[in-house]
């Protein structure tokens, strides 16, 4: 085995494109400083899972807003680290995420071409074109 060879495999990696700044009306979130074409892996974030008992405990603190459904049944949650808990939702996201239960992490996928300068957005409800009214926005603001 060559000794620069990768002997692990991948848990997390952040795009070096990727920053965060100011999101109008949002707070912060997440943007890039070049283009990232369709299909291209923008980040993949290792979680720390929690169970059913600790949710309902973070249920009742600001953690709530940050924390995503795990496991098939979602009966678990997660926090997850890198970048991921600050792209911002929309209902028509340039981004998606995927979960993999048994490596423990959420990778991010452009959906389409962004822009250099663009903000990366993500739906909350799990896919990037999914209208239902997430849990924040019941009155469609965040279109």
């Amino acid at each position: 085995m060559d000794m620069h060879e990768n002997r692990h495999p991948e848990l997390g990696r952040i795009s070096a494109s990727l920053y965060i700044a100011e999101s109008t009306g949002r707070g912060r979130g997440v943007f890039c400083n070049s283009d990232i074409r369709k299909g291209s892996i923008i980040e993949v974030s290792p979680v720390i899972v929690m169970s059913a008992g600790d949710r309902s405990l973070l249920d009742q603190t600001l953690l709530h807003d940050y924390i995503f459904l795990w496991g098939k049944n979602e009966e678990q949650c997660c926090i997850a680290l890198g970048y991921l808990s600050v792209y911002n939702h929309s209902y028509n996201s340039n981004a998606e995420y995927e979960m993999d239960y048994a490596l423990q992490s959420i990778s991010v996928k452009a959906v389409r071409n962004i822009r250099s300068g663009e903000e990366i957005f993500i739906n909350y409800n799990g896919v990037w074109n999914n209208a239902k009214p997430v849990w924040f926005d019941q009155d469609g603001r965040f279109k």
